[in-house]
């Protein structure tokens, strides 16, 4: 039970490490204030010991004061509402390098100096041979796969699986891509791509979510293939894609208004929750077990009016430039 989020703070060469059970799903509402608001609430946590895994961390941010670094992953809900995230940053952490954690936990342990795979069991990165193609009926994929043909054209599909998933079935998945039928056009922006050009052997991804492993190409069966990995930028896919076939451009200002609403927001109230579970009783014979770590709501530090007021203006600039153009 949880969104568990995991926070590091680096200062005057040392980190420390800092764990909320609930928070998760603010992760992204802690960090727009800029790097002091968010230094101030992630130090209001739990400090610990020991790092969460790829598993059960759904959130995490690494705030690196002495090389001005910020990375982050969380799941902003939407391509508008990640890039409306990202626009945002970019204003309220002036001089620094912000970054999405595509790698998640592996990323923050990289920074560090550490093994990519400390937070990962041997073995995590599951292959699977691919009886078909998900391919999708709806026109809100979960992402969009384009294929260049032999004869230099190409094709593209909406698909049910994330990202990932398409390196993980290997290049054997390209055969059953291509039998696959048309699919609508989209609606709305999927949350990544990938590109497959079998002659130049080459993979391009983009994703506004974690897709762990990535930097540990090649993945297996993807030997002698090159990996052209973009981030959350879309426009090199957008480019290639076929007229009848293109991204969806939504407009960010909804997205950018909606995070503004969330301004000085206090999380919820997990009490009622909390209280119920923890007088459930279990079957008998058997003693239910209550995490501790779930008692413990998310109580961030709030932001000082005077970082709420530079975050306001920041979003009504964004609003305003977007609505423009």
């Amino acid at each position: 039970m949880g969104a568990r989020a995991q926070y590091v703070v680096v200062e005057d060469g040392a980190w420390q490490r800092y764990y909320s059970h609930w928070a998760a799903n603010r992760v992204v509402d802690d960090l727009l204030p800029g790097p002091a608001a968010a230094t101030r609430c992630f130090r209001a946590n739990r400090e610990i010991d020991e790092w969460l895994n790829d598993v059960w961390c759904e959130g995490a941010a690494l705030v690196d004061h002495d090389r001005r670094i910020l990375l982050w992953f969380a799941d902003a809900g939407s391509w508008a509402d990640h890039m409306a995230a990202h626009a945002v940053l970019a204003r309220t952490w002036p001089g620094w390098d912000v970054r999405f954690a595509h790698d998640g936990l592996g990323d923050l342990t990289h920074h560090l100096g550490l093994d990519r795979d400390l937070t990962r069991s041997p073995g995590w990165f599951e292959t699977f041979e691919p009886a078909g193609f998900a391919d999708t009926e709806y026109t809100e994929p979960a992402s969009v796969v384009s294929l260049r043909l032999p004869d230099g054209s190409v094709r593209a599909w909406g698909s049910d699986w994330e990202p990932i998933d398409h390196l993980a079935g290997g290049p054997g998945l390209i055969d059953l891509i291509v039998a696959s039928p048309a699919t609508p056009v989209l609606t709305d922006m999927p949350d990544g791509g990938v590109h497959f050009d079998p002659q130049a052997r080459t993979v391009s991804l983009w994703a506004v979510q974690t897709v762990a492993g990535i930097h540990d190409w090649p993945l297996p069966r993807w030997e002698n293939w090159a990996l052209d990995f973009r981030g959350h930028d879309h426009t090199q896919q957008a480019g290639l894609l076929p007229a009848d076939f293109p991204f969806p451009q939504p407009p960010l200002a909804a997205a950018l208004r909606k995070l503004g609403k969330g301004l000085g927001t206090p999380p919820p109230d997990n009490g009622p929750l909390l209280a119920r579970a923890t007088a459930v009783s279990g079957p008998e014979g058997t003693t239910p077990v209550i995490n501790p770590a779930a008692l413990m709501p998310h109580e961030p530090a709030d932001p000082t009016p005077a970082e709420l007021a530079a975050l306001r203006t920041a979003l009504d600039a964004l609003v305003s430039e977007a609505e423009v153009g």
